[in-house]
């Protein structure tokens, strides 16, 4: 099995306990899970930024080629036994025009939960930081 090098936003709740769930059934070293927002570089040779995989999930295929969305999804599917049928399933015509679709919507949702969360978040560490000359 070779599993495919899988790029995520691991400060967003859902798409960590997703990689986990995969990473759990397929192993790998740590290599091969990237944190994005620890490693913001790690897809630039690909043209991808940090906020491309926040929004969406990125993988590097056993063939080198660069997987995004659902695409992304049934790579890894691919390579995890209790999934393979699953990716053969989303590679129908129709099921894959309905994943898309349905992943775009939960992709932008998600993008703009996580955002919200990291702007509250830099408030609250701002707030929680004693201004200069208020001691």
């Amino acid at each position: 099995m070779s599993i495919p090098r899988t790029f995520y936003n691991a400060n967003c709740p859902v798409c960590s306990a997703g990689v986990a769930h995969i990473r759990r059934l397929t192993g790998g070293g740590d290599d091969l899970w990237v944190d994005i927002t620890a490693r913001p570089d790690a897809l630039a040779s690909y043209g991808a930024d940090v906020e491309a995989v926040k929004k969406r999930l990125h993988v590097i295929d056993r063939q080198g080629v660069l997987r995004v969305g659902v695409p992304a999804f049934v790579a890894l599917w691919d390579e995890t036994p209790r999934y393979r049928r699953l990716a053969r399933i989303v590679r129908l015509p129709v099921v894959r025009q309905g994943a898309d679709a349905l992943y775009e919507l939960l992709a932008i949702v998600l993008y703009a939960w996580n955002k919200r969360r990291e702007q509250r978040q830099a408030r609250a560490c701002r707030a929680a930081v004693p201004a200069r000359g208020a001691e």
